[in-house]
């Protein structure tokens, strides 16, 4: 299996080629010039590995939430790819891939993924570690601080730029659950290839037309506070 994994949703410009072990990735600082960044390193990182475009067998992508113009950067790259090369594609949770990060990373069994999602808000979801990685302990939305629904048990790691941005006011509404934080920690590809191996085995890919992403803000009233509504985590 040859599958190509791109993950924009943060500032962090991030792909990944993985080919039956551990994922070869390149990443970049691109803030907001994902979109001049993303196809130099995808072929940068094929010439690296000595493959051809035309050898790929999938395509995976962090669908989102994250920053609106890179999780659509994202999508629309790997959609494109995918539609000229014939091939399946693979929608990941940009939240599920920051959570399996910090899992390896810090041997954690349970992680509470949150980016920073302006307004005031965070991109938020809950993961427990699960054979195929990770699985969602509740539905992913985009919420206040003050209102991230409250994870059951103790011991979780909070992940991501969320607590970087809010740290006090998650750790104020967490209280006991939260056992530490990694406000650096960010989703990358070689996690979106890895999520996504488990995903096209399953199969849980989709056609290239089908490919969409995900903002979360769309089902909510665009004011700080609002209810959201539920989105379904699949990885």
């Amino acid at each position: 299996m040859r599958l190509l994994a791109i993950e924009t949703a943060t500032p962090l410009c991030s792909v990944a080629l993985l080919c039956d072990g551990e994922p070869l990735a390149l990443e970049v600082a691109a803030g907001r010039t994902q979109t001049e960044q993303v196809l130099p390193l995808v072929e940068r990182l094929l010439a690296e590995a000595g493959m051809a475009l035309g050898q790929l067998d999938a395509v995976a992508v962090g669908r989102g939430p994250g920053a609106f113009t890179g999780v659509r950067v994202a999508v629309g790259v790997a959609q494109g790819l995918a539609f000229g090369l014939d091939v399946p594609a693979v929608p990941v949770s940009t939240l599920a891939a920051l959570a399996l990060g910090a899992m390896r990373e810090a041997g954690a069994g349970r992680v509470l993924a949150a980016l920073d999602a302006r307004k005031g808000e965070v991109y938020w979801g809950a993961f427990r570690r699960a054979a195929e990685g990770v699985a969602p302990a509740g539905p992913e939305r985009v919420c206040v601080p003050a209102s991230v629904p409250l994870p059951e048990g103790e011991g979780w790691l909070g992940a991501g730029s969320g607590f970087a941005e809010h740290g006090e006011a998650l750790a104020a509404r967490l209280a006991g659950a939260l056992a530490a934080t990694r406000p650096q920690a960010q989703p990358h590809a070689a996690d979106v290839a890895r999520l996504a191996a488990g995903e096209l085995a399953a199969g849980r890919a989709v056609a290239a037309e089908e490919l969409a992403p995900v903002y979360l803000r769309d089902d909510v009233a665009d004011v700080p506070g609002g209810t959201a509504k539920a989105h379904p985590t699949s990885n």
